[in-house]
């Protein structure tokens, strides 16, 4: 395949998982099911009942891989039993995923939640109506996106694995990334953004989420608006780039052509790798000087 080509295509599953990662991000923060959702399930148990929709049934990895590989699937029988056009066939085949990610939102919450009455945790049936069509929107937008980046690879870069597995493998990766990249600002600077900047979570605090919101109590529409904001835009940048950097070493440096190059393609990797590092290091300490020090820092300036 010519570089050019494979360039191009792997710009265009750069944006495409740019955008999956985003809509995978908030479609998680609607339904809190992402690393602060503990502090949700916990939230009832410390006398906070609330209004926030809570399906973390599973992590995000595990249901974002069952949700692309049912697409995956679909989408495949659709074209080779049916011959049906790539377009008409994701879409369904993303469809499918989504109303049984649907259908799962629904079970999840009304599983867990109702193990919460001693707690006197109430079950909102008007927040089902309204959170989980957007859920289902979301899960939609990524599947549709992944689906695509694994027909790409298998029928344009000429991937050994089937569409469904890569499918998979990738549904795997966008909620690993989306739980450790956009829910840090959904749980840090959402659930609990009365507390100071840094201090991590007293255990006097577990559970005292922040309830109320601009207008009424709080919701995981609520905190999809913020994170939409930021952390959504973040954890799709962190797809979109996996995507692109992932495949943009092995297409510039092909390792079909000779082991000298292969190498040069891990090289390339781990240089990659040494960068995004040090510029990481370098946010963490701008962040600190502007908002200054931790609280554990401040502790030891209060015993010293």
């Amino acid at each position: 395949m010519e570089p050019l080509i494979g360039m191009g295509v792997l710009a265009l599953m750069g944006a495409a998982a740019t955008v999956a990662g985003a809509s995978e991000d908030l479609e998680s923060d609607v339904g809190s099911q992402s690393n602060p959702n503990s502090q949700v399930q916990l939230a009832p148990q410390m006398m906070y009942p609330h209004r926030i929709y809570n399906k973390a049934i599973s992590g995000e990895p595990p249901s974002n891989a069952l949700m692309c590989a049912i697409g995956g699937a679909v989408t495949s029988v659709l074209m080779t039993a049916f011959s049906m056009s790539i377009l008409f066939a994701i879409s369904i085949g993303a469809l499918v995923a989504a109303v049984v990610h649907g259908s799962y939102c629904v079970t999840a919450y009304m599983g867990r939640t109702a193990s919460q009455k001693r707690y006197k945790q109430p079950i909102y049936l008007d927040i089902i109506r309204s959170h989980v069509p957007v859920m289902i929107g979301y899960s939609f937008i990524t599947t549709f996106c992944i689906i695509a980046i694994a027909y790409m690879m298998t029928a344009i870069l000429d991937h050994p694995f089937p569409l469904t597995l890569l499918a998979f493998i990738w549904g795997i990766t966008i909620g690993a990334i989306g739980s450790s990249t956009g829910d840090v600002h959904y749980g840090a600077e959402r659930e609990f953004q009365n507390v100071e900047f840094g201090s991590g979570l007293n255990a006097a605090n577990s559970g005292n989420i922040v309830r109320r919101a601009e207008s009424g109590l709080r919701n995981g529409i609520d905190n999809s608006w913020f994170c939409a904001k930021f952390g959504g835009p973040v954890t799709g940048i962190a797809f979109g780039m996996t995507v692109f950097l992932s495949g943009w070493v092995t297409t510039v440096f092909d390792a079909s052509i000779s082991t000298a190059v292969g190498w040069m393609s891990v090289v390339a990797g781990v240089g990659i790798i040494l960068l995004l590092i040090l510029w990481n290091r370098r946010i963490e300490v701008s962040a600190r000087n502007a908002y200054g020090p931790y609280k554990e820092e401040d502790d030891e300036e209060v015993a010293a």
